[in-house]
């Protein structure tokens, strides 16, 4: 008689947020229960259902999962928030503790998978997955293999490496790989249930790389993750994390792990990938244009297909408030163009276009409402073009078929210029990352010659391919992009801020 094998029992959870230290608001229980640019809180089986189909890393790991025999799926909880400024004690301890009590609900346990992101900083700890870790390590114990995912701009810590099993890291920005990198946590995990365990090479590199130059579909990056991706197979796995540079604490920045079978291989994988970090690090295009430059560098392109230009400093995707108006005002004093801006991120005005109506003119004071440094709001008469309630299909490769919740959203155009420009604005923060964001209120990105989106480089997926060209410009914002004029208070000391290489804690010459 075959005996046949009991399947392993697997739990599975998640708990993502990105935060940036000087950005924008606290990401509190609202935040994470309500629907945004990610999907509402879900817990038990609405995990499967809330998430499966999207490209997220646990939509991913369930989709694999469920292609084996020999996986027992138990869901506990999974959420995620816009990334804004820290964590509340209130919502971390909340969600933490339902983490906790359902992992002792599905007891006992074979495994445990986390999507996580890595750059999670609450109102009590620097380091929040390091936290979470410790608590999930203490109730299940040092033995219980943990296979955990992280976004790419993770600012992985020693206490992440020291409770995680094993560690994987998307590798593509814009991030399209979020769901494999979830099936690959799980390929791990299945080799850690067979007893294969590893030793684990990590590195942390002197040197901060600003955010609009992470891009993978450019060098170096796109050399430094291929190379990632070909030191990886067998006994062997070696990951990158370029980090969030909105994170004010003592270890951001980019990282690199490698695991095999023998300390010795590991540290060889490591120490081979490092090496090629800091040869590239002089290669990284850093370029930023004021508003003016950027604008004129778009009116020098021949009009018939639009140009994107990339509010990279306030980027809602990094914690940043969505509402700066450097670009914008720059933007209505071009002539004769045709020119669409996404997303501004003021319920306000929002509000009153649909108190008003399709068609109907007010005054109002636009945007700038947030406290950035030399940033003021956009006083202008305005139409009211459009009107939506803020549900927005997504329909490019980065998060298709899933869906952002923007609340009452409104497009308005100025008037009394001779530009034609068309503001979609909103009443809940969101990155325009998609071309639905215009297409959903009858806007046609294609049919424009030039395109502003607050985003920082996941736009590029959807936009870049319409576009003759794609500027990143630095108006001012919570996501600085200068790394040199960052106010770090807490980052390591001897650490090379940007293209300037300047050294933390020293002065710039």
């Amino acid at each position: 008689m075959t005996r046949i094998a009991p399947r392993q029992r697997i739990a599975i959870a998640g708990f993502q947020h990105e935060t940036n230290s000087f950005g924008y608001g606290t990401a509190g229980m609202p935040e994470f229960v309500m629907a945004d640019s990610w999907p509402a809180l879900v817990e038990g089986d609405a995990v499967r259902d809330g998430t499966l189909g999207l490209n997220l890393p646990i939509a991913g790991f369930i989709e694999a999962a469920e292609a084996s025999a020999r996986i027992e799926l138990h869901p506990v909880l999974w959420c995620a928030a816009e990334p804004s400024g820290p964590v509340t004690d209130h919502a971390f301890e909340n969600i933490t503790a339902r983490i906790l009590d359902g992992l002792g609900k599905a007891a006992p346990l074979d495994g445990l998978y986390l999507d996580l992101h890595g750059a999670m900083i609450t109102a009590s700890h620097d380091d929040g997955e390091g936290a979470l870790l410790r608590r999930i390590r203490a109730q299940l114990g040092p033995d219980l293999p943990i296979a955990v995912s992280l976004d790419m701009h993770a600012n992985v810590t020693n206490d992440m490496v020291r409770h995680a099993s094993s560690i994987s890291i998307y590798r593509t920005y814009p991030h399209l790989d979020m769901g494999q990198t979830g099936a690959r946590a799980l390929s791990r995990l299945l080799r850690l249930l067979e007893g294969k365990r590893h030793a684990t090479a990590f590195r942390q590199l002197p040197y901060i790389i600003p955010m609009h130059a992470q891009h993978t579909g450019s060098d170096p990056m796109r050399r430094l993750y291929g190379l990632a991706t070909e030191m990886s197979g067998g006994d062997t796995d070696v990951e990158l994390a370029v980090g969030f540079t909105g994170g004010d604490i003592a270890d951001s920045g980019p990282s690199l792990l490698a695991s095999a079978v023998d300390q010795a291989k590991a540290d060889a994988a490591a120490n081979a990938l490092l090496e090629e970090t800091l040869t590239a690090e002089t290669e990284f295009d850093c370029t930023l244009l004021t508003p003016e430059e950027a604008v004129k560098a778009a009116l020098a392109f021949p009009p018939g297909q639009p140009v994107t230009i990339a509010d990279v400093q306030d980027n809602p995707g990094g914690g940043a408030s969505s509402d700066t108006t450097g670009l914008l005002k720059t933007l209505v004093n071009t002539r004769g163009r045709q020119v669409i801006v996404g997303v501004i991120h003021d319920p306000a005005a929002a509000a009153e276009a649909h108190r008003l109506g399709i068609g109907r003119e007010f005054r109002f004071s636009l945007g700038g409402k947030s406290g950035i440094s030399g940033d003021t709001p956009l006083d202008a008469r305005f139409r009211v073009e459009a009107l939506s309630n803020g549900e927005v299909a997504y329909r490019g490769e980065m998060y298709g078929g899933g869906s952002a919740q923007m609340g009452p959203t409104a497009v308005l155009r100025p008037l009394g210029i001779d530009a034609d420009v068309r503001i979609v604005t909103s009443s809940v923060r969101n990155q325009c990352l998609d071309r639905a964001y215009f297409s959903h209120v009858g806007l046609v990105p294609e049919e424009a010659d030039i395109i502003a989106v607050k985003s920082t480089v996941h736009y590029r997926a959807e936009f870049e391919p319409i576009s003759q060209g794609v500027i990143s410009c630095g108006a001012p914002g919570a996501l600085p992009c200068d790394i040199g004029l960052i106010p770090y208070r807490k980052l390591r000391p001897g650490i090379r801020l940007g293209p300037c290489g300047h050294v933390h804690g020293m002065p710039c010459e």
